[in-house]
């Protein structure tokens, strides 16, 4: 068997069956309460559950269950930004001015650590504008600060801008989150650091803008309906819904959001390009199989090689704000890369857990469908090594 490009496809085919034995031990241990699995290799998709919905219950997981796909959400975002790019839209090096005037004329702290007072003290005029690859690439100049104290983000939160667990009905309507955002500086010079999350809310707002349309429409018409993605949007099929669960001190699991008074029933006011969309393995293996096919007529070849190229330098990848997430890897457009014992591959996870990685070389992708929050690190290390080890067999 032979890849796209030309090479040997070396060893045999990978199938969910195969792949859901290496998180059994995990699902039967308590760490998640039932996980879903998907692979689709050299063009064939298949699909595996194991354990129950919940922790306390004996319903059985199923393969077509519904989930929060949480961080999920960016690449599907992401990617319909790339339409839009090609429809002319907007370019990747455009300044968000034009769609997002709130935010041009930035102001850029001094020091994370300063409590906002008077700003021409306190902040300095930003280099540039913030442009559209910024956002792509989560170089914006604002998110996640993992380096201590930090009053800005601080008062990020407290305006409501969505920093924390996933919630639909948690932050306002577009133009007011954005008007929001806008009274605050930035925290980097547009480019120079790599922040985890919010770009990809902004890209979400900016992508609408371009269109005239709320993000759940456009994003259902221009990729979902091309994909045949009949489960994913902003709002979730209570019939196939699963609950989701964090841990309280002890490491029991608790509910989080359960199914007949889950947050995700009803339209959000903000459609949240972060964390807000639900779906399935199916769906989510329909758009993997797009990026693998070069964009199957939906996106450029040009532009799915843009988005799983990192654009990082090495100090971007190894600052203190952004090491954390990518875990010795990089960062493209809207999608996380990584050098693995498998050839490259590239993915991303979502904060409730959900993990999806594609390997080019190999014609692969796996997701993994669980609803733990945060994701429990031993199922998604069974998952990746079961697979890669596989594959370097």
């Amino acid at each position: 068997m032979r890849s796209r490009s030309g090479t040997e496809l070396p060893g045999a085919p990978v199938h969910a069956d195969d792949v859901i034995e290496g998180v059994r031990g995990s699902v039967e241990a308590g760490l998640v309460p039932g996980a879903v699995v998907g692979v689709r290799h050299r063009g064939a998709t298949s699909l595996a559950a194991v354990g129950t919905t919940r922790p306390d219950g004996d319903t059985p997981l199923r393969p077509d269950a519904v989930v929060r796909l949480s961080s999920n959400t960016k690449p599907l975002i992401a990617a319909l930004a790339m339409r839009l790019v090609a429809d002319g839209a907007f370019a990747l090096d455009e300044p968000v001015d034009r769609l997002l005037p709130e935010l041009a004329e930035r102001r850029v702290l001094r020091r994370l650590d300063v409590s906002l007072g008077d700003p021409a003290r306190d902040t300095v005029p930003a280099e540039r504008p913030i442009t559209v690859e910024d956002l792509l690439t989560m170089r914006m100049g604002f998110g996640v600060v993992t380096e201590g104290p930090c009053p800005t983000l601080d008062r990020a939160a407290a305006l409501g801008l969505g920093f924390g667990p996933p919630d639909p009905h948690g932050p306002p309507a577009p133009d007011e989150w954005i008007a929001r955002l806008a009274t605050l500086p930035l925290l980097d010079q547009p480019g120079r650091a790599w922040r985890y999350e919010l770009s990809a809310a902004v890209l979400g707002v900016l992508v609408a803008r371009a269109d005239g349309r709320p993000l759940g429409d456009l994003l259902a018409e221009r990729l979902l309906a091309p994909l045949g993605t009949d489960a994913t949007g902003f709002v979730a099929d209570p019939a196939r819904l699963v609950p989701a669960f964090g841990r309280d001190q002890d490491g029991a699991l608790v509910d989080v959001d359960g199914v007949t008074d889950s947050r995700w029933l009803t339209p959000p006011a903000f459609p949240d390009g972060r964390a807000g969309l639900v779906g399935t393995a199916e769906d989510l293996l329909r758009f993997a199989g797009m990026l693998l096919d070069g964009g199957a007529g939906i996106l450029d070849p040009a532009a799915v090689a843009a988005m799983t190229t990192d654009r990082l330098t090495p100090a971007q990848r190894a600052a203190p704000a952004a090491a954390p997430f990518l875990d010795g890897g990089g960062w493209g457009l809207g999608i996380g890369v990584v050098d693995s014992p498998a050839g490259p591959r590239y993915g991303w996870a979502g904060g409730l857990g959900t993990l999806w990685y594609s390997w080019p070389r190999h014609d692969l992708a796996a997701v993994l469908l669980t609803q733990v929050l945060p994701p429990a690190g031993p199922v998604f290390e069974a998952f990746t090594r079961t697979i890669e080890d596989g594959l370097v067999r």
